[in-house]
């Protein structure tokens, strides 16, 4: 159970996380990340997790920091805002890193961290009316524990004007830029969400994890390491109960025990 959260999982292994502070726009704060960290890294353990679908309640997705917790930072010592901050950080690497497929129903607004989750997301789907911003700036601060996974996503491009300026931009723009996957009317959110986990619950949920790996690796190296590492995981798929099961149900025509 969480104070700032809520975790459910379907019958297929679809867990929903739905940040549930609407009075505040999700906004984060300590005891969100905190919370927000523990979801990820307790579905990354669960193996009848398949896939995690992110999102907000209320009318917003998530509006960055909280105020209130910010102003606190203020007065505190040089090592609790370091740690605050590394909070951030660690709470991002957790949603990048696990390895189920993550989906971002944005639902709302998304600024500053709140655009940050959006960008760690393996797929991104938003509602026409979801308005985003890297707004740090204009509150004299710096998109820094996001910028590794905004930059990663849109490009330095991208970043540098949306960044450097605070400006909101539409959903139309998000998807543009590469930030978003689709974009769709409001009402049609949840059945373009549905539509793209369908889609997910085709694979294996061990050759998903192995390929989210492999992806990280390659974006990361060299040709002449990528070249070494790709040929050993192809040799380790070939050896797994999935890799050989999904095979022989290809050649017979059969439907594999992982498709939902």
């Amino acid at each position: 159970m969480y104070d700032t959260l809520v975790v459910e999982r379907d019958h297929r292994g679809v867990t929903r996380i739905v940040l549930t502070r609407p009075e505040s726009a999700n906004a984060l704060n300590g005891i969100l990340l905190r919370e927000l960290k523990d979801a990820f890294q307790s579905c990354d353990r669960d193996p009848s997790v398949r896939l995690i679908v992110l999102t907000g309640a209320g009318a917003a997705f998530c509006a960055g920091g909280d105020l209130a917790w910010m102003l606190e930072i203020n007065d505190a010592s040089r090592k609790e805002r370091a740690a605050s901050s590394r909070a951030v950080a660690d709470m991002l690497q957790a949603a990048d890193t696990v390895s189920k497929p993550v989906i971002a129903r944005v639902n709302g607004a998304a600024f500053g961290g709140g655009l940050g989750l959006v960008s760690i997301a393996d797929s991104a789907i938003a509602a026409q009316s979801a308005r985003f911003a890297l707004s740090e700036v204009r509150l004299g601060l710096v998109p820094a524990n996001i910028a590794p996974y905004v930059v990663r996503r849109i490009g330095a491009k991208q970043a540098r004007r949306y960044a450097l300026s605070g400006r909101q931009f539409s959903s139309k723009e998000g998807y543009n830029m590469g930030l978003l996957h689709e974009v769709v009317p409001d009402d049609e959110l949840d059945a373009a969400v549905e539509r793209e986990i369908s889609t997910y619950l085709q694979a294996a949920p061990e050759a998903i994890a192995a390929t989210k790996a492999l992806i990280a690796y390659v974006d990361s190296h060299d040709d002449y390491d990528n070249a070494l590492y790709t040929a050993d995981r192809l040799a380790d798929a070939w050896e797994t109960e999935c890799g050989r099961e999904g095979i022989k149900s290809f050649l017979n025509k059969s439907v594999p025990s992982w498709r939902v």
